[in-house]
């Protein structure tokens, strides 16, 4: 039933499920009337990118395997609005990441999938390098329901079993016995046992409920001898901070007169000092200005408007910068990133979420959401808006042939950053700008090291500044460890984690791209199929074998491999 289903799903645009980001849903696709216990080789729980080449590669290594996904969107990020890929230098990403853009490059090297432009009208647009490559045949820009089919052409094909809609019991649904985890169960009591596990989640949730050591939040610089994490007050790398002064109070220039809304009271803290606070969220959404497949931005009901105002005096201030991360993708639609001092970016208004009950998750979604609407609404409505803006933001409106199932909103917010491993090796800035080696590497990441912004706080003199935009670029692709994928284990034996990986805040930023989770979801199946054919745990995988086999595999390691 399952690879019907999988097999449907890769024929039919995302119409025909009914959406699930962040929180279960009342009903659930996952029933548990075929067995009590279903079991495999490799039990993968998440439904990213980085879950999909985990399940492949342990399929092609001869493993049986099982996706346990708390979406019923497969793809993450991917398939979720991120389509401006975030790639840094293309010539390390290998493998089954590199397989997933040589299908996009498939895709649209069909004049059929060009329908409200033509593919010379689009050319090559990119971060400096082609989006369509025609000598590697790759392509790295995309529509979210072109990554979405991809994914679901490769579960097809390797015949995945998926079971969606299915959420990890956290108080007490992994089963634990001499330090590995024998079955997970979820929600409804369908339980799921393996020799090996993946945590492939944005939230690292199986992981946690593991008992396996994590962080949240911004290490003090001291505690890995870096200079980018923690506190980052008056440093100012990007465009997303004020850059003139803006009164905070309702009353400009009177603290006695309250607030604006979306600013915070406290103090932002001593500059490299620690906090529990993470990178800002958002929806990536796919907009679209050809008249023929765009939708009036919806007006939410529970819309504000003094909700931006803060927004409204950064325009008064001269700020014409609405448009400048509308990056274009194929068929005259974008990808629609934050830009400037108030964007898209909710700041300061997920900090419950990594360590939230899934109920406390969906609250914060729905206000990251409801905030965002209300945003585009504003900026395409309000007479406090400049006209010249106005106009130029009526020409746009959601993708009306992406998320139809969601009115058009991408099923999947931005979890930038959530919890993070603490493993045996941690990745901190001094791997990511070659000042240090790294051991054991198993993929490679290039971006540079990129958080959003943290908070929203007011500075000594009064007026207004945003905290923890930071962009710190390595002169070269870097090496990841294996060991930053394992738990340490004393902890558990038979885990491996490929999106909260063991790193700094700071560190985390650059590897927190969507291909690198690709990456190493391949490598982190590769150490759980090894470690199954050699009956030892995940920590013991002989280096020398794995390395052997990902090179086989396509992956890239290391520099001048």
């Amino acid at each position: 039933m399952t690879r019907f289903l999988s097999f449907l799903l890769s024929g039919l645009l995302s119409t025909l499920l009914t959406f699930s980001c962040s929180s279960p849903s009342e009903t659930s696709q996952e029933t548990p009337e075929e067995a009590a216990v279903r079991s495999a080789d490799i039990i993968i729980y998440g439904g990213t990118s980085a879950a999909v080449t985990s399940a492949v590669q342990a399929t092609k290594m001869d493993k049986s395997v099982i996706i346990v996904s708390p979406d019923k969107h497969l793809g993450g990020l991917t398939a979720g609005g991120l389509g401006w890929t975030d790639t840094g230098d293309k010539s390390v990403i290998g493998g089954l990441a590199r397989e997933f853009y040589h299908r996009v490059f498939q895709h649209y090297d069909e004049d059929s999938a060009w329908q409200w432009q033509q593919q010379s009208e689009y050319g090559n647009r990119g971060q400096g390098n082609r989006a369509m490559d025609g000598e590697e045949r790759t392509m790295w820009i995309f529509e979210p329901h072109v990554a979405e089919r991809v994914f679901e052409d490769l579960i097809r094909e390797y015949e995945i079993p998926v079971y969606r809609d299915a959420w990890l019991n956290r108080e007490n649904g992994v089963t634990m016995e001499n330090g590995e985890i024998t079955a997970i169960e979820t929600l409804n009591g369908q339980r799921y046992e393996g020799k090996m596990f993946i945590d492939a989640t944005y939230e690292g949730d199986l992981m946690a409920a593991a008992g396996v050591s994590y962080h949240v939040g911004r290490e003090a610089n001291s505690v890995y001898d870096e200079e980018w994490n923690g506190v980052q007050t008056g440093v100012l790398h990007h465009k997303h901070w004020f850059a003139t002064d803006i009164s905070p109070y309702v009353v400009p220039g009177d603290s006695t007169s309250g607030l604006l809304p979306l600013i915070s009271a406290e103090h932002p803290g001593e500059y490299g000092s620690g906090d529990d606070k993470i990178q800002a969220y958002c929806f990536r959404m796919c907009l679209s200005n050809h008249p023929d497949n765009r939708v009036a931005f919806p007006k939410p009901d529970n819309y504000d408007p003094g909700q931006y105002a803060l927004l409204a005096r950064v325009f008064d201030s001269g700020w014409r910068d609405t448009f400048n991360k509308f990056d274009p993708i194929p068929n005259r639609k974008t990808d629609t990133n934050n830009h400037g001092p108030v964007s898209t970016d909710n700041i300061g208004k997920n900090y419950d979420y990594p360590e939230g009950s899934y109920e406390r998750r969906k609250e914060i979604i729905k206000q990251h959401e409801d905030y965002q609407k209300g945003l585009m609404y504003f900026i395409a409505n309000d007479p406090q808006v400049p006209e010249e803006v106005r106009e130029d933001m009526s020409q746009w409106g959601l993708a009306a042939d992406e998320f139809t199932d969601n009115g058009n909103w991408p099923h999947q917010i931005y979890v930038r950053e959530a919890r993070r491993m603490i493993g045996p090796f941690v990745m901190t800035e001094q791997e990511v700008l070659g000042k240090r080696e790294v051991p054991k590497p198993v993929g490679m990441g290039s971006y540079a090291m990129d958080s959003h912004n943290t908070q929203r706080y007011i500075k000594p003199d009064g007026y207004v500044q945003n905290e923890g935009d930071i962009g710190v670029k390595p002169d070269r692709p870097y090496s990841i460890s294996y060991d930053a994928l394992t738990p340490k284990q004393e902890e558990c034996e038979n885990l491996l984690v490929p999106v909260c990986v063991s790193s700094s805040h700071i560190a985390f930023g650059s590897i927190r791209m969507e291909p690198v989770f690709m990456i190493l979801g391949q490598s982190a199946a590769t150490g759980a199929a090894l470690a199954i054919d050699n009956n030892i745990p995940v920590q013991e995988v002989d280096y020398e074998q794995l390395e052997t086999r990902l090179t086989e595999d396509g992956q890239v390691l290391m520099l001048n491999q």
